[in-house]
């Protein structure tokens, strides 16, 4: 059993850096991807700082004048949870932080921690205009756990109460009262009232086409909605950072190219408790393995790309693919394409080589290799398992 203990989080350096350059930061993610326990890890490195959640009334009712109560704190990084229960408080922060930055504080002052984009970025981002940094901490990713940890974070996902559950059993009741609890609680506080049945059914047929092109017509189809309402679910649901849409690359081409996004579930511990595979036996024998695999490490990647990397998929109307193209901010172009089996590239992943011209050209492979896995295999293309990856990509950041 992988311990808690052996699960720090990555992004703990850059919050400290940003902590270091803006008067306020957001680090926002869904619930119980572990924003409290990393927010805490930061208080307790920081000489005077002070933690107020905004689910607890009687840390709510020191706020009943926020002025006054910031005021007494002006010195102190001031920790606010779940900061989206209380939007009003954001044209205060505005006036406190100005004000302590004019006192000579012009880093540091505030973390805000938010459980969705919907409700925090919009607001804050137009009310602390120039004044916060932002931060979105993921679910565990590759780079987070030993390398021989891979399969179990790829079954379970990566929400530290399922990946450290006792069981797979346990850890599948986590994730089903994880989604029964965002529909009926979270998704109604933090975006308009939806019925949970209509949008259990929408996330469930998302899980079925994990990775697939974005198709709101069929899916409006199958649930008798309008595109509209649907096309409207889908932007929920990437709000609360629950969904990926990976744009399509758009290459100086003579090529006719797809214009459609792909939409993943981020966490495939999710798609694994929505389609109710519970097991690897269960999991390897059901067609959504392999897609499950390709959203799975293209979480894990782009959680270690630096920041600013642009991210999108290459496909043609003729079926010449690869699954991400990513646009680093050293001007590179790294191209991956994502199997779940053996690593042996067809042709087609050959011609998207010569289409989109990267600078380095990966297939990554399943664990079907053995963890190190890495060789040649021809025309700059290079098999590499997900932690090496991952990792190489991460240490771009350094």
């Amino acid at each position: 059993m992988i311990a808690r203990m052996q699960l720090p989080r990555a992004l703990q350096a850059r919050l400290r850096d940003y902590l270091g350059i803006f008067p306020a930061v957001a680090l926002v993610g869904p619930r119980q991807v572990g924003k409290t326990t990393l927010a805490r890890a930061i208080e307790a490195d920081v000489a005077r700082a002070v933690y107020l959640d905004l689910e607890n009334p009687r840390d709510l009712d020191k706020l009943a004048d926020p002025g006054a109560w910031l005021a007494d704190h002006h010195l102190q990084l001031v920790v606010l949870d779940e900061i989206h229960r209380l939007p009003g408080l954001f044209p205060i922060l505005r006036g406190v932080i100005d004000e302590r930055i004019r006192e000579g504080e012009p880093a540091g002052q505030f973390l805000l921690l938010g459980s969705a984009s919907i409700a925090l970025l919009r607001q804050a981002g137009e009310t602390l205009a120039g004044r916060l940094g932002v931060l979105e901490l993921g679910t565990l990713n590759v780079g987070e756990v030993a390398p021989d940890d891979t399969t179990r974070l790829w079954l379970r996902g990566g929400f530290p109460s399922s990946l450290l559950a006792a069981s797979d059993q346990a850890s599948a009741i986590w994730r089903d009262n994880f989604v029964t609890t965002y529909l009926e609680r979270e998704i109604p506080l933090l975006g308009p009232r939806i019925p949970a049945a209509t949008l259990r059914r929408f996330w469930t047929m998302l899980a079925h086409d994990q990775g697939a092109l974005w198709n709101a017509a069929r899916l409006a189809k199958s649930l008798a909605l309008d595109g509209k309402t649907v096309a409207h679910y889908l932007d929920l649901m990437v709000d609360l950072l629950l969904v990926r849409r990976l744009p399509p690359f758009l290459a100086n081409t003579r090529k006719r190219l797809v214009k459609s996004p792909k939409v993943y579930i981020r966490d495939s511990g999710l798609v694994h408790a929505l389609l109710r595979l519970d097991d690897r036996e269960a999991l390897h024998g059901h067609p959504v393995a392999g897609p499950s695999w390709e959203g799975f490490a293209i979480e894990s990647l782009l959680q270690a790309a630096p920041p600013r990397t642009e991210a999108s998929f290459y496909r043609t109307a003729t079926g010449v693919e690869a699954d991400l193209v990513l646009e680093l901010p050293s001007r590179q172009r790294w191209l991956v394409e994502i199997k779940l089996g053996r690593a042996t590239p067809e042709r087609a992943l050959h011609v998207a080589v010569e289409d989109v011209q990267p600078d380095r050209a990966f297939l990554l492979h399943g664990p079907v290799h053995g963890s190190g896995a890495r060789f040649p295999l021809g025309g700059g293309i290079e098999a590499i398992d997900l932690p090496a990856l991952a990792a190489e990509i991460a240490a771009l950041s350094h």
